[in-house]
């Protein structure tokens, strides 16, 4: 039996680069571009915990179950 695996979906266009999301990630999933945008930077880290999208004030955060691997 297999882990849970969670995937990062992060809308660029609504990101205001306020970095909540890379301060609170517990396990640093998430990480500011060159742009200053939110994106995914180690995903396979990611506890799906939705800190994250919970604390966007952008709402710019989804965070998805994918199936677990055997």
């Amino acid at each position: 039996m297999g882990s849970q695996k969670w995937q990062i979906l992060i809308e660029s266009g609504w990101c205001k680069s306020c970095g909540i999301c890379v301060a609170f990630c517990p396990v640093k999933a998430i990480v500011l571009n060159v742009e200053g945008k939110a994106m995914a930077a180690k995903e396979g880290r990611c506890t799906g915990c939705t800190l994250c999208e919970r604390l966007c004030p952008d709402l710019a955060i989804q965070i998805q179950s994918l199936e677990a691997t055997a």
